[in-house]
């Protein structure tokens, strides 16, 4: 999943300075790979398309939609076609089981797949991209949320963050202080992001993990005692004074700015790791800390878990990078994907976007450990290898508009009925006896 409406500082002579380190270099006059990407981090992709460019091939940038639903859209339509001028294209992991299974993208076999999932993959990313037991694309970089908030709020309220903390504490604690609790709860994927984790987090799946694969055949087990807990997270921050105003139409972008209020104690709030370097560049710009001051106030913690004793799952989301099947030119594309995907790429798009490694090597490296607190990185990486993905199935869309349809609005999700009547809608979708 990727974060929408962030303000991001972008450093890009950091980014000429990272990329640099690549091998490749730029300029051909033979072929011509179009790289599909979102929208996140365009400075440093450019960069790193040039650099991964060779005497073979220029590697060209063509921008997708800001919108993950759209984005899906427009490569399924071009994909559907058997576009040949889609090589490279930058995946939401939840649409690689759905490309891979209907044979738009062309796996990596052999020495190319130990390269793009070896060892030092963390285990959460290295999950989106294999299906049927083929690696179909490479992660580039990883995302997971964490739980930011003011330290000073923390501290008001009684909380001990050094240790974990649950959903309810958390809502009690900003509610008893005057503060807010940050969340993505609009009608669209990111509420079905909070969902699952909250899910996961109480022991349970929304689809049974065993028959996920099994497409449309797949065991729905959302209706379920964690099911229940996850409604009860939601229904507890809807019924409290701690839910932001825009509760029911939140997304990663509105809750930023009750952080740091002009007045007030600020917020607790679960986003993704984009948010250290959205502050980091708004001290004292408007919209973020004041000051150094007030940036020191900003903390973090894992993931809040559902039930308490109960490890938390947090969410799995960032970029994976597929190859088109159609391509003219395959294995061109696939050595283009296996370079913009380099623990040297991913250290500039973390560094200069915020835009996390998949490969733990990285968050080791000088350049991030300078970029970075060193317990951020590894909250960050421990958050990733041990988070919990989304449903992995061919029929992904489906499952989340379900999902949303009985879920939404937050306000309205009851623990007795809402896991029981999203469960025999699911169901229904799945067996194609029901329309969204």
């Amino acid at each position: 999943m990727r974060r929408q409406g962030a303000r991001i500082a972008t450093a890009v002579t950091s980014a000429g300075l990272t990329v640099g380190l690549l091998a490749g270099c730029g300029g051909s006059d033979g072929t011509t790979l179009n790289w599909y990407i979102n929208p996140d981090g365009q400075d440093t992709l450019n960069a790193l398309a040039e650099e991964c460019s060779t005497d073979d091939y220029d590697i060209a940038i063509q921008l997708l939609p800001a919108s993950a639903t759209d984005q899906r859209t427009q490569l399924a339509r071009r994909l559907a076609a058997g576009d040949s001028s889609t090589d490279l294209m930058s995946l939401d992991p939840v649409f690689v089981p759905e490309f891979a299974n209907a044979g738009w993208l062309a796996p990596f076999e052999g020495d190319l797949a130990e390269q793009a999932v070896d060892d030092d993959v963390l285990a959460g990313a290295a999950e989106t991209v294999t299906w049927e037991d083929e690696v179909v694309a490479v992660p580039q970089w990883a995302n997971t949320q964490v739980l930011w908030y003011r330290r000073s709020l923390a501290e008001a309220a009684g909380l001990d963050m050094e240790q974990p903390v649950t959903w309810s504490e958390v809502i009690e604690a900003a509610a008893d202080q005057g503060g807010t609790v940050g969340v993505q709860a609009n009608r669209y994927e990111a509420y079905v992001v909070w969902i699952n984790a909250l899910i996961q987090g109480a022991g349970g799946d929304i689809l049974d993990p065993d028959t996920v694969e099994d497409g449309r055949d797949a065991e729905v087990t959302i209706d379920s005692e964690a099911g229940a807990a996850a409604a009860e997270v939601i229904a507890q921050l809807a019924e409290s004074g701690a839910a932001q105003p825009d509760f029911t139409t939140s997304n990663e972008g509105t809750s930023l700015g009750r952080m740091f209020p002009a007045e007030g104690p600020g917020s607790f709030m679960t986003n993704w790791t984009f948010v250290y370097k959205n502050y980091e560049g708004l001290i004292g710009a408007g919209g973020g800390p004041a000051d150094e001051a007030e940036f020191e106030d900003l903390g973090w913690a894992r993931y809040p878990q559902t039930v308490a004793g109960e490890t938390s799952r947090p969410p799995i989301g960032g970029i994976d990078i597929g190859v088109g099947a159609f391509s003219d030119d395959v294995d061109a594309a696939r050595e283009a994907a296996l370079c913009v995907t380099s623990p040297e790429a991913q250290a500039a798009l973390a560094v200069n976007e915020g835009l996390m490694p998949s490969r733990q090597s990285v968050y080791d490296s000088p350049e991030l450990q300078e970029a970075y607190p060193a317990d951020l990185l590894e909250l960050y990486s421990v958050s990733i290898e041990e988070g919990g993905p989304r449903p992995k199935s061919a029929f992904y869309s489906q499952i989340s508009n379900a999902v949303q349809s009985r879920w939404h609005s937050p306000r309205d999700v009851n623990p007795e009925s809402t896991p029981r009547r999203s469960a025999d809608f699911l169901e229904a979708v799945l067996r194609g006896e029901a329309l969204l």
